[in-house]
């Protein structure tokens, strides 16, 4: 009886110990790393408090935002969130920049005295400032910003450094594809001869600073200007046959990543073939004008959601395929006050009433799963709650995963069999 009793409370030992290696095991699934953010965009005037778009943010698995300010109340709203923020320094404030005061001044403002409740990761300054070279402003004379951008980014580093900040938040710009002379094939991407001297002090100094090369990436653009060209699978990630690079033989199944291998085509013909590139923006509007083809909330279902299945499989590009590939999407609201084609006001994952703006299968899983569990849904914060995230790199998205036993790694299903035959 003594040995039976041994035998019994050996056995549910084991058992309980089955159970702790199958919730560590689940757990580490969940905690797995996928680059994965949101860009924040503001260019309305109906758009929910900051605190709505925390829940709005977790809920779609991710926990990482670029902003185009450093508005103080997403700021505050996003403190002790988890969720790593990316600010912006818009272009019209570059030439402030050129002075060290006012740059020591700004970062002092508007990161130092958010730190560290929000999470801050990096500094965007200015957008796309070497294709939109030239910054005219009320009762000032015109402004060339392809000879202030370095100097106010160096500037707003120093700045940093003088804080003992440079460690944790990089400085970086996010280019539009426009600065490349020739993208495709991806193995002929090269930037224009007009930005070739700007590009490469800028590229340096992101290299010297460890910081990444950003850019906004839009395939729904390239199909747009030539949709009979263009397969419209190719540019929604679901173009089997692929397209192959006659120099490299490299085959591409979709555009984002033949962009982003032409980027680094370019990068590696100026020397720089090391250096990490991440999609600041990409994303597919739900709604456009008659001579937008392709935006609707179908397609744009199908491209927001098959990049995240994308990136959430840690898939690397044809050219680098064991760097995982880092995105932001454009973006989380509709904005109702954004100028030029219809198209540019219904970008957003969310209308501005906080209800998604097309069926998204990370959304319904996040919901039904709150639903059944108890937990909070889209509003909430979603059955996940905050998750580590650095930022640039990004972390996971993975709310569009079904839960199942898919997700625990084989190292924790091998564990949990020898406890099993132990215990039997």
């Amino acid at each position: 009886m003594e040995k039976a009793s041994h035998f019994q409370l050996l056995h549910y030992l084991l058992l309980l110990l089955l159970l702790l290696l199958l919730t560590l095991g689940l757990s580490a699934a969940v905690a797995s790393p996928a680059p994965f953010g949101v860009n924040y965009g503001q260019i309305a005037n109906n758009l929910p408090p900051p605190n709505r778009a925390v829940s709005l943010v977790k809920s779609l698995g991710s926990t990482s935002i670029k902003l185009y300010d450093a508005n103080p109340l997403v700021l505050c709203a996003f403190a002790n969130s988890g969720v790593s923020v990316t600010v912006g320094l818009g272009n019209e404030h570059l030439p402030s920049m050129l002075d060290p005061n006012s740059a020591l001044s700004w970062v002092k403002t508007n990161v130092q005295q958010f730190l560290p409740d929000a999470k801050i990761v990096a500094i965007a300054m200015g957008n796309e400032a070497l294709t939109n070279s030239t910054l005219t402003m009320p009762s000032s004379p015109p402004v060339n910003l392809r000879r202030v951008l370095l100097p106010a980014m160096q500037n707003v580093h120093q700045a940093l450094v003088g804080l003992a900040l440079d460690k944790q938040i990089i400085v970086t710009t996010p280019h539009s594809l426009a600065v490349l002379e020739s993208s495709y094939p991806p193995s002929t991407g090269r930037f224009k001869k007009e930005l070739a001297s700007e590009m490469k002090d800028v590229v340096d100094f992101l290299c010297n600073t460890g910081a990444p090369f950003l850019v906004n990436a839009y395939p729904f653009i390239a199909y747009k200007t030539d949709p009979k060209q263009v397969p419209l699978e190719f540019v929604l990630f679901e173009y089997e046959q692929g397209i192959v690079d006659p120099k490299t033989n490299l085959k591409y199944d979709n555009m984002l990543f033949a962009q982003i291998d032409a980027v680094r085509s370019a990068l590696t013909a100026i020397g720089y073939g090391n250096m990490s590139v991440h999609v600041s923006e990409t994303g597919w509007p739900s709604k456009g004008d008659e001579d937008e083809p392709g935006a609707s909330k179908s397609n744009a279902r199908k491209y927001v959601e098959n990049l995240m299945q994308v990136v959430g499989r840690k898939k690397g590009t044809p050219l680098k395929p064991d760097d995982i590939v880092n995105v932001h999407v454009f973006a989380l609201f509709n904005e109702n006050l954004k100028v030029g084609p219809t198209s540019e006001r219904y970008y957003g994952i969310f209308k501005p009433d906080g209800t998604p703006s097309y069926d998204l299968s990370v959304l319904n899983h996040r919901n039904n799963t709150s639903t059944s569990s108890g937990g909070a849904g889209i509003g909430g914060g979603g059955v996940y709650g905050s998750s580590n995230y650095s930022g640039f790199p990004m972390t996971p998205p993975i709310g569009y995963l079904s839960f199942s036993a898919s997700m625990v790694s084989n190292s924790w299903l091998v564990a949990a069999m020898v406890v099993i035959s132990l215990a039997m």
